[in-house]
């Protein structure tokens, strides 16, 4: 599995990538693999503020449906369009063209989110 060191990562299993005020979201190759051929994903959050820990949508694969959760607070800008058409994306590449919302953030605090060492740890990696 493929845990990028210069990314953040949440117990829920999502990751972050922080640039400036911006971060941009997904889940990862964990949680990917864990939920097997994703076929839908529904984020109606776009232009909401979402707090830490809140629900910004759900992951529908053959097997389950699961729900994303925010790792940090913020307003979500954008949603990746290309998940619409080819949900598979996020099995195939969840940290490059399978990320699924950018958010502007509200605080800045990463404090409470894992390193790749640390996730690695938690999931027994």
């Amino acid at each position: 599995m493929n845990f990028p060191a210069e990314l953040k990562y949440t117990k829920d299993h999502e990751w972050v990538k922080i640039e400036g005020d911006v971060a941009t979201v997904g889940i990862t190759d964990f949680a990917q693999r864990e939920l097997g051929d994703i076929v839908y994903i529904d984020i109606n959050t776009i232009g909401s503020d979402v707090a830490e820990g809140d629900i910004f949508g759900t992951v529908e694969a053959v097997k389950t449906v699961s729900d994303l959760f925010m790792p940090l607070s913020g307003k979500v800008l954008e949603v990746n369009a290309q998940l619409d058409a080819n949900p598979e994306l996020v099995n195939q590449d969840p940290y490059g063209d399978g990320w699924m919302v950018k958010i502007s953030l509200t605080e800045k605090d990463s404090a409470g989110l894992l390193s790749a060492d640390a996730y690695q740890a938690l999931i027994g990696a």
